[in-house]
């Protein structure tokens, strides 16, 4: 019976991808940073790896089908980790690689994490892996974050659009491509159903919490001056700000039917999931 895998299996979606496989009765191996924190699903067992521990991976992927890998938490060496666990998965005779990846992946991405999403998938295919891979764009559910405590969203998106995802159908998707053979070699781009502005944004979430949202345009100088008092290193401050100028450039305006066509269902929209999701805005009021 084919076996899989799921990596980051405690986090955000991992852990929704590992309960819907466990639903449909597929045997899997929950490959996790820290084994108390794992969930507890039938027919699921449990083995402790990082990116960084070859050994450790190579255990967890003995005996596995299929891998689906979660890419990892931002890092400056975070292709080297990606790279570290797909050796270890196709050393260990891994057939198939279901990979996380983002919107846009490629060598000169504006969006500088979305450079790592294509070093990974490069090296997916330089292995010789089945592989299906799904570029999610930005989740919906993140999105409230944007807006400070002040009512205002600032960064240099300019006028451009983007097509947010829920974390739900993000999860939804590559359940379904882990327990189909249909989708080996495609990239599927996985977006929601509303396409936004930052401005757009900041109207919607004035409107869900009752208070005046704005959203501020900043040159890049602007948006690296006004994070700099976070005392996060370059890598990651590079990473926050072009999120904003990757949707100025138009590179993250894409819109895909992936959810439905795979999952049988709509996509949630952003109202939709602020309505239901009230908590996720309540540093607003």
């Amino acid at each position: 019976m084919t076996r899989t895998a799921v990596t980051g299996a405690t986090g955000q979606i991992g852990r929704r991808v590992a309960r819907k496989l466990a639903s449909a009765g597929t045997p899997q191996r929950l490959v996790v940073r820290d084994a108390a924190r794992a969930p507890e699903l039938a027919g699921a067992e449990v083995a402790q790896a990082s990116y960084d521990d070859r050994e450790a991976l190579s255990r967890a992927f003995t005996g596995i089908d299929t891998l689906f890998l979660v890419s990892a938490r931002e890092d400056a060496n975070r292709v080297r980790q990606h790279t570290t666990a797909l050796d270890a998965a196709a050393a260990a005779g891994v057939e198939r690689v279901v990979y996380l990846s983002f919107l846009g992946a490629a060598p000169d991405a504006t969006f500088t994490f979305a450079r790592d999403h294509w070093a990974t998938e490069e090296h997916v295919r330089a292995l010789g892996l089945r592989h299906t891979f799904l570029r999610d764009a930005f989740y919906t559910d993140f999105l409230p974050t944007l807006a400070g405590a002040d009512g205002v969203i600032r960064g240099p998106a300019g006028d451009g659009a983007f097509t947010p995802v829920t974390r739900d159908d993000v999860a939804g998707v590559a359940a379904a491509v882990l327990l189909s053979d249909d989708y080996d070699g495609a990239t599927l781009d996985v977006t929601g159903p509303d396409r936004l502005t930052m401005r757009e944004l900041a109207t919607l979430l004035g409107e869900v919490s009752g208070r005046d949202v704005v959203y501020v345009e900043e040159t890049l100088e602007e948006a690296y001056a006004s994070r700099a008092s976070y005392g996060a290193p370059a890598f990651e401050v590079d990473g926050w700000v072009s999120t904003y100028s990757a949707v100025a450039t138009g590179e993250l305006d894409v819109e895909s039917n992936a959810v439905r066509e795979v999952t049988g269902h709509d996509p949630a929209g952003v109202r939709d999931f602020l309505d239901l999701n009230p908590a996720s805005w309540q540093h607003l009021l």
